[in-house]
C-alpha cells in the first residue's frame, strides 16, 4: 500500500470518526429537544443545528462507505460478464462518477465563496451558513479522491488480469 493509499485512509477514518460524532450529537439533541419540549424549554435552534450536522454526518460518511463497497449498485447484469469485463465497467462507471462528483465539489466551493460574500447567515442561530458548505465539499473532494484511488487499484487489477 502506497503512502498515498494509507494517507487517503486515515483521512477516511478520521471522517467516520467525526461523522459517527455528529450522529451521535444530533441523536443527543434531538433527545434532549423533545423532552425539553415535553417541559416547555426546547432547545432553540435545534432543528438548524440537527440539519448542520446531518450534513456533516453524509460528508463524512461518503469517502468510508465507498472505499468498503458500502454503496447500494445493481449487479445482475455485470455479475453475469468475464472478469475483465467487469472490471472495465467499475473502471467505466467510477470514471463517470469522479467527473460527476468533481464538477460538484468545484461547484460546492464555489458556492461557499458566494455565501461568504453575502454573508449569509441561518434563520435562528445567525451561523454563517458557507462553513457548512465548505464542510461538504471538503467531504465531497475527500470523496472523488478515493473514487480516484478506486479507479487505480481498479487499473491494476486489470493490469494483472492481462498478464494471465
Amino acid at each position: 500500500m502506497t503512502l498515498f493509499a494509507k494517507t487517503l485512509n486515515k483521512c477516511s477514518e478520521v471522517l467516520k470518526m467525526l461523522g459517527a460524532l455528529a450522529l451521535t450529537a444530533m441523536m443527543l439533541l434531538t433527545v434532549v429537544d423533545v423532552i425539553g419540549r415535553f417541559f416547555k424549554h426546547p432547545i432553540f435552534g435545534s432543528v438548524e443545528l440537527v440539519g448542520f450536522l446531518s450534513v456533516i454526518v453524509v460528508a463524512a460518511a461518503l469517502p468510508y462507505t465507498y472505499k468498503k463497497d458500502g454503496h447500494v449498485g445493481v449487479e445482475i447484469l455485470v455479475r453475469l460478464l468475464p472478469e475483465k469485463a467487469q472490471v472495465l465497467t467499475d473502471i467505466f462507471t467510477r470514471s463517470l462518477s469522479l467527473i460527476l462528483f468533481c464538477i460538484i465539489t468545484w461547484q460546492m466551493f464555489l458556492y461557499a465563496g458566494d455565501m461568504r460574500e453575502t454573508g449569509e447567515v441561518s434563520m435562528n442561530l445567525e451561523f454563517p451558513i458557507y462553513y457548512i458548505i465548505y464542510a461538504l465539499a471538503v467531504g465531497i473532494l475527500i470523496f472523488s479522491v478515493t473514487i480516484l484511488n478506486v479507479i487505480v487499484d481498479d487499473i491494476n487489477q486489470l493490469r494483472k488480469l492481462n498478464r494471465k
